[in-house]
C-alpha cells in the first residue's frame, strides 16, 4: 500500500557510526527524553493526526536503518522547540530534524542548533531560498502541486456538468503558512488554467487546520449563501465542512468537498461519499526522506542518496510527490 512503500527503501543505507545505538520499538523510542551524541533528534511541532504520521514514518525508517531516533513534541510552543534543539546540540548530536511551528522563527532555531546539520521537514522555513545551504536542507512535498490536483479535479467535475463558472467556499489553514498560501494559490491557478471562472461565494474561512473550527465556521453558511463546492486546505477541515453540511441539511451529493493529505479519516470519507477527493501527502515518505537526508548530511553525501526522491536544482530540497486520490483509487491509499 502507498502508505508503507517508501520506508521499505531504508534498508539500503550505509550508516557507519550511527549504527546500533539502542533498539526498542517505536513507542519506546518516541518516549525517550535523554539523547546521546550518536542519536538524531526529531522535534515535532505537535502531535496532530498528520504530524503523528510523520513521526511514525521517521521511526519506522530509523528502525530499518539502525538509527536511534529521539522524538520530542514541542506542543506548538516555539520556546520548547528551541530548548529541544539546544538539548540535542549540548548532547553532541550531529543532526536534528525539525517540523517547525512558525516558519518565521527559522533563524532562532538555526542559531540554537549551532554546528548541527539541520533537516526541516514538512513545513518550509520562511525565506527558504536564503536559509538553505549545504548543512541546512528541506524535505517535504511541493505545495504548488497539492492545490493544483484539487483545482483540476473540480474543473473536470464541473465541465462534465456543462459549467465553466462556479462559486466556491475556501477553508484555509493558518493564514500565512506556506502550505496555506500555496495550496490555495495553486488550486485557484488550476481553475484558471482549465478555463473555469471560480469566484468566492464569501470571504475565505480561516479554520487553522482544525476540524471542529471548520465545522463551526461552515455551519452558518450552509443555508445562507449559494456555493458550488467547498475547498479545504487539509482533510481535517474538509471533514469538518462535511459534518456541517450533514447537520445543516446541505447537499453533499451535488456539492463536492475536497481536501488534502489523504488521512485515514479522509480516505474513509471518500468511500462513504462524504468527500469527493483528497491529495495524498506521503507522511511515511517524508519521515523516511528526512531521516535519510540527516544521515546523508552527516556522511557528506547527496541528501537523496538511498531514496527514490528528486532534488531541486540547488540540491538542498528533497521533494516527496503528492498524488490525487479519488473514489477510483482510494483503496490503494487505505
Amino acid at each position: 500500500m502507498k502508505r508503507v512503500v517508501a520506508s521499505l527503501l531504508a534498508g539500503v543505507m550505509v550508516l557507519g557510526a550511527l549504527t546500533g545505538c539502542g533498539g526498542g520499538g517505536q513507542e519506546e523510542q518516541a518516549a525517550q527524553t535523554e539523547a546521546g551524541s550518536d542519536d538524531i533528534t526529531l522535534v515535532l511541532s505537535n502531535r496532530d493526526e498528520f504530524v503523528s504520521a510523520l513521526e511514525a514514518g521517521a521511526l519506522k525508517a530509523a528502525e530499518e536503518m539502525g538509527v536511534n531516533l529521539v522524538t520530542q513534541d514541542a506542543q506548538s510552543d516555539t520556546s520548547k522547540m528551541i530548548q529541544f534543539v539546544e538539548s540535542a546540540k549540548n548532547a553532541g548530536q550531529k543532526a536534528v530534524i525539525i517540523n517547525i511551528i512558525d516558519p518565521q522563527t527559522a533563524p532562532q532555531v538555526i542559531e540554537a542548533a549551532g554546528d548541527m546539520k539541520i533537516v526541516f521537514m514538512n513545513k518550509q522555513p520562511a525565506d527558504i531560498e536564503n536559509v538553505l545551504n549545504d548543512n541546512i536542507v528541506y524535505v517535504g512535498s511541493d505545495e504548488m502541486e497539492s492545490g493544483k490536483y484539487q483545482g483540476e479535479f473540480l474543473s473536470d467535475y464541473f465541465k462534465e456538468q456543462g459549467k465553466d463558472e462556479i462559486k466556491y467556499l475556501m477553508v484555509n489553514g493558518v493564514l500565512g503558512d506556506i502550505a496555506q498560501i500555496q495550496r490555495t494559490e495553486s488550486c485557484l491557478k488550476a481553475f484558471e488554467d482549465q478555463g473555469v471562472t471560480a469566484v468566492e461565494a464569501t470571504a475565505p474561512v480561516v479554520a487553522d487546520w482544525d476540524r471542529a473550527n471548520a465545522q463551526d465556521l461552515i455551519s452558518p453558511l450552509v443555508n445562507t449563501i449559494d456555493f458550488d463546492c467547498i475547498i479545504a486546505n487539509n482533510d481535517a477541515m474538509a471533514l469538518g465542512a462535511a459534518e456541517a453540511m450533514e447537520q445543516q441539511g446541505g447537499d453533499l451529493e451535488n456539492i463536492p468537498i475536497v481536501g488534502i493529505d489523504a488521512t485515514v479519516d479522509g480516505c474513509q470519507a471518500i468511500t462513504e461519499g462524504r468527500l469527493a477527493m483528497t491529495v495524498f501527502q506521503d507522511a511515511d515518505g517524508q519521515g523516511f526522506g528526512a531521516l535519510t537526508a540527516a544521515v546523508n548530511l552527516i556522511e557528506g553525501k547527496p541528501i537523496n542518496e538511498g531514496s527514490e526522491y528528486e532534488l531541486d536544482e540547488t540540491g538542498h530540497i528533497m521533494w516527496v510527490p503528492f498524488e490525487p486520490v479519488t473514489a477510483e483509487n482510494v483503496e490503494d491509499y487505505m
